[in-house]
């Protein structure tokens, strides 16, 4: 049975990914910064009508999405990124590292092999350079931190709204493979600096949403025990 999307505080969103589109696709959140939307991370790409659909029960315009944070480069996470790059001109954003498995479509690096699927070579519009770069949206600032380990170029973002702050942080779990590039000493590097975050609510892209603050960093801090 499909959930609802959820807002998760004011102007935040799960609009998609398992128990609310496909379940092959990782979590979709959007953030509207006072008219101006953004999306971290698209799904796999079979449920593109369904994520549109999303966004307009909640009363919003898929065309009024500026931008679209890939938190990494593999299909469950990009599998629509073409779709409103075309369709809506959405801005495509995703780290140095990790862009060129999108522009070139590879098959291996985009893990589009494992879901016997193809990812079309896409042009990638903003890329994420070194360790920490800060987007602006009207007078808030969403934060873009380089997090290797699952895979080169692996980010994770972050906001303070309300008094709270809010991580996504996509497959803070891994897998880890060689094809992947994935690194795990990088990694635990990785979790590391988003502890030192001291997040109040964690957006995972695979398992759901944590809070408070002392969930979240039960939630990291158990990974990095089973990879010790």
């Amino acid at each position: 049975m499909r959930m609802k999307t959820e807002e998760i505080i004011r102007g935040i969103y799960l609009i998609g990914g398992p128990n609310i589109t496909l379940s092959d696709g990782a979590a979709i959140y959007l953030l509207d910064f006072a008219g101006e939307l953004v999306l971290i991370d698209a799904g796999a790409g079979r449920s593109t009508e369904q994520i549109i659909q999303n966004i307009e029960v909640l009363g919003f315009h898929p065309g009024r999405i500026s931008h679209l944070i890939l938190t990494h480069c593999h299909i469950d996470h990009i599998g629509s990124a073409p779709y409103f790059q075309k369709n809506y001109h959405t801005k495509i954003v995703i780290h140095e590292l990790d862009a060129p498995a999108v522009e070139t479509g590879d098959s291996i690096r985009t893990a589009a092999n494992w879901y016997e699927t193809s990812f079309p070579p896409t042009k990638v519009d903003r890329k994420i350079k070194g360790s920490k770069q800060v987007l602006t949206f009207g007078a808030e600032e969403l934060h873009c931190l380089h997090t290797p380990g699952h895979t080169p170029g692996s980010i994770s973002v972050y906001l303070d709204r309300d008094g709270r702050r809010v991580l996504f942080g996509q497959d803070i779990h891994g897998p880890f493979h060689k094809a992947f590039g994935s690194d795990i000493e990088d990694w635990k590097k990785s979790m590391r600096s988003l502890l030192a975050l001291h997040a109040d609510i964690l957006c995972e892209g695979h398992f759901g949403i944590f809070q408070p603050k002392e969930r979240v960093r039960e939630y990291i801090e158990r990974y990095l025990e089973d990879y010790e």
